[in-house]
């Protein structure tokens, strides 16, 4: 039986789900990392070292989480310090903001949210209303919108049915900051310190040829109204994960 990963019952609960009301429930984001991820295979497989994957994705995550916070602090209402290095990707996020139909209520953000029949718990980004529909908002700063964000956002969908029973829909908004080649048009995405470049509509240019420009922030909005299908997807990513971490989940009392 697989009983390796954490030191113990405490640091399994911290990092893999929220106590509310006394009891303890799994984290959707947790769960759903149990889905193979084959770009991210690659990626890894393509790095010199594990060591150094792992520190290009670290830092590709603090990148991500200075945009998402700077983000939320935002759409609160406050006027948070905005580091250099993510300026351009929050200055495209707040134009986006000011010039498109979308309402937010600041008691939504980051709003801790559980399902107490399937036994998860989440934390959504916001509840928005966008060209009058009403819907879960999920903020990215990945480098495309992946199909496995739907199986995240189906299980805030369905948590919140109860309690917001004219939910009908999920979008997702991909945050990024690229730079542009004005002689053939490939992009590059620094985020990370990777400078992965991929090719635009003209021939790509020869290496130490392109002509890049300033750092530029891109947003992109994308709704996926139905999340049945991917709801049942997400019990059964649930159920793997349970079997997966089944000596654990039985020491927290999560599985009798």
């Amino acid at each position: 039986m697989q009983m390796n990963y954490f030191k113990d019952e405490k640091q399994f609960k911290e990092l893999c789900g929220y106590e509310i009301g006394g009891l303890w429930y799994p984290r959707v984001t947790k769960i759903v990392e149990i889905k193979s991820k084959p770009a991210l295979y690659m990626f890894y497989g393509g790095m010199p070292s594990y060591a150094a994957a792992k520190a290009m994705t670290a830092k590709s995550a603090s990148e991500g989480t200075l945009i998402h916070e700077a983000v939320e602090k935002l759409m609160v209402g406050e006027n948070p310090i905005i580091p250099e290095e993510i300026k351009p990707a929050v200055t495209a996020f707040m134009e986006f903001f000011e010039n498109n139909n979308l309402q937010i209520d600041k008691d939504f953000v980051e709003k801790r949210i559980m399902h107490p029949e399937h036994k998860y718990a989440g934390t959504i980004d916001t509840l928005a209303l966008i060209d009058g529909k009403f819907g879960v908002l999920d903020i990215k700063t990945s480098q495309s919108i992946y199909r496995d964000y739907n199986l995240q956002t189906s299980a805030y969908v369905e948590a919140l049915l109860p309690e917001f029973p004219s939910l009908e829909t999920r979008w997702i908004l991909r945050i990024d900051q690229t730079k542009d080649c004005l002689r053939c048009g490939a992009t590059m995405r620094p985020k990370g310190g990777n400078n992965k470049i991929r090719k635009g509509p003209f021939a790509l240019c020869s290496d130490g040829q392109h002509e890049w420009t300033e750092l530029t922030g891109k947003v992109e909005i994308k709704e996926f109204p139905f999340w049945k299908n991917d709801f049942q997807a997400f019990l059964g990513a649930k159920r793997l994960w349970e079997w997966e971490n089944e000596y654990w989940l039985k020491r927290v009392g999560y599985l009798e």
